[in-house]
């Protein structure tokens, strides 16, 4: 038998609760107890209504309700006194209560579904992978990756790994999730691609790493003709599952299409693909087909930003006289803003050419502002602006938007060099030599940065650790004997010699960008045969001229009138 704890009524076993109070039912040998009266809900207001059952789940935190068969009202049952009072105590307790139940469970439920919800803030879209293993069709796996990558990138509130970073798990046997961890990201979108006669067929899956859940996984079968379509697809899937959903205007920022034109589309994918190995022949090759696709798409704006980067750095690299390839850059740049002035990456390279050809610093700060505005997880913009800035000897400023980029993209090559380099600048030498060797640590092969270094230890005057380096820099072998034969017999001031030596010869029949002769003469004390280069280098625009305030190199020139003057032509202070 059963009993109510309240009223004392008694059940059989198989009765849960008290048809006239509501109350779960106890044992009829269990003695009654204060806090179990408490339990009694409210009497009904209607003789004859059914009183409420509650039951609370302690685990969740809910509360639920289920209707009894109707019975004899509380009122139409006399109690003792001492009954009533504590049903009417337990009918407060009860009011006070079940609301504040309510709002905790309530607050569980919304702490449980914060939990369980949180918003998406980070991705990284690994190297899709080229299954023909045909090294022809590796454009098409990379520009799908970079695609993807770059359609994400634009949402403010979303970390998404770079390029420069995600790429060096190309062609590796990685996990995924452990890659995903080693990039800091939630969730990891991996991918696969195989290309038959004019049909490509993509898989992607998109991974959160929380729990190793599948959040979304999917398989197109298209015409190569649709790839443009397929790619933008994925990108509009993905942003469908991150958490909470995208605004409309944030998922047009996402899939949005810069050509309608499938073979457009394709020619700058390969047009980006050659652009990315970073080689003076792949910039040329890249320029060729950024130019094709505008001339499939005249109004195809990326195609023009991809076209001004390519002509940028061949004149960086040193492909002839700045004058052959910045005009150009700074032709196709204006010409993708006027076609969509939204353009981060347009700023951004209208921003560097502005700094490095024009010397208009003050132009240059505002395009690469504006990228950044545009898009703030744009690292390259960041550094940019870091050397623009670095350059005007502002160095805590170019410090921290060096540092900015490297929070972005922390595996960068380049943006890990610069940040060298602008510590360098700012004459903090020991700074600058530790993080040159991060960077070597990153990659011992990028042969600028064992350059750069040698150049710190070289400004301490440590001229041991300087030929090191330098011989630790990829080379040829005949070379390498050749400067440490020269520094044991001739000490630093012959391996200047030698370098002199070398790109003086190499001037005769190519290019030379006369600042870094300039360099080589200031170093050894030449000032007459230095500023000579010098003015060279600004009659060409070299645009190493734009550190000329700040390089380490040119301090025995400084107290010159001939180097204030280059200053002042340059709208640079001293």
């Amino acid at each position: 038998m059963k009993r109510c704890p309240t009223c004392q009524r008694t059940y059989t076993d198989e009765v849960k609760f008290c048809r006239v109070d509501g109350v779960t039912l106890v044992n009829a040998s269990a003695e009654l107890s204060e806090s179990e009266a408490t339990r009694v809900l409210p009497e009904s207001r209607a003789t004859g209504e059914a009183p409420t059952e509650v039951l609370r789940d302690t685990g969740e935190a809910k509360l639920t309700t289920s209707a009894l068969k109707p019975g004899p009202s509380a009122a139409a049952i006399a109690a003792p006194g001492k009954s009533t009072r504590r049903r009417k105590l337990a009918l407060i307790v009860t009011l006070v209560l079940v609301p504040i139940a309510i709002l905790v469970a309530g607050y569980i439920s919304y702490r449980h579904a914060r939990a369980t919800e949180v918003a998406i803030d980070s991705i990284a879209v690994l190297p899709f992978e080229n299954q023909n293993r045909d090294a022809s069709v590796e454009w098409l796996s990379d520009g799908v990756t970079e695609s993807i990558i770059n359609n994400l990138a634009q949402l403010p509130n979303l970390r998404v790994s770079p390029r420069s970073s995600v790429f060096r798990y190309k062609g590796k046997e990685t996990d995924p999730l452990e890659a995903g961890k080693e990039l800091g990201v939630r969730v990891v979108l991996t991918g696969r691609l195989q290309q038959r006669d004019d049909k490509v067929i993509i898989s992607a899956e998109l991974v959160d790493l929380r729990d190793n859940k599948q959040l979304w996984g999917e398989q197109y079968q298209r015409k190569m003709a649709d790839l443009l379509t397929v790619q933008r697809d994925i990108a509009r899937e993905i942003t469908n599952n991150l958490r909470p959903r995208l605004s409309g205007s944030e998922q047009n920022r996402v899939t949005k299409q810069y050509t309608a034109n499938s073979e457009a589309y394709q020619l700058y994918l390969k047009g980006r693909f050659y652009w990315n190995k970073r080689r003076i022949d792949d910039f040329k090759r890249a320029s060729t087909y950024f130019q094709q696709a505008i001339d499939k798409d005249p109004n195809y704006a990326l195609a023009y930003s991809g076209l001004a980067d390519s002509y940028a750095l061949l004149a960086v690299f040193g492909v002839g006289p700045p004058k052959d390839w910045m005009p150009q850059a700074k032709t196709a740049a204006m010409k993708a803003l006027a076609l969509d002035d939204s353009l981060a990456e347009a700023h951004a390279s209208l921003g560097l050419i502005t700094a490095y050809y024009d010397w208009d610093f003050v132009g240059a700060e505002r395009e690469l502002r504006r990228a950044i505005e545009l898009n703030p997880n744009y690292a390259t913009a960041h550094e940019w602006r870091a050397e623009n800035i670095s350059s005007l000897k502002r160095h805590d400023e170019a410090l921290a938007e060096i540092r900015r980029a490297l929070e972005l993209d922390p595996l960068s090559l380049i943006i890990n060099r610069v940040y060298g380099d602008l510590l360098l600048n700012a004459r903090r030498y020991d700074e600058a030599i530790e993080q040159y060797r991060k960077t070597i640590e990153i990659d011992p092969n990028f042969s600028t940065t064992h350059a750069r270094l040698a150049r710190a230890y070289e400004a301490k005057g440590m001229y041991d650790q300087a030929i090191a380096e330098y011989l630790a820099a990829p080379a040829s072998s005949e070379r390498l004997a050749g400067m440490k034969e020269t520094y044991t017999k001739s000490g630093w001031n012959g391996v200047l010699q030698i370098q002199l030596a070398s790109l003086l010869e190499k001037s005769k029949k190519d290019y030379v960008r006369p600042f870094s002769v300039a360099s080589l003469y200031a170093r050894l004390g030449q000032k007459d045969e230095a500023f000579a280069w010098l003015e060279k280098a600004y009659q060409d625009r070299d645009y190493q001229m734009t550190e000329l305030n700040v390089r380490t190199d040119m301090d025995l020139l400084r107290g010159d009138p001939r180097f204030a003057d280059l200053l002042r032509r340059m709208g640079l202070k001293p």
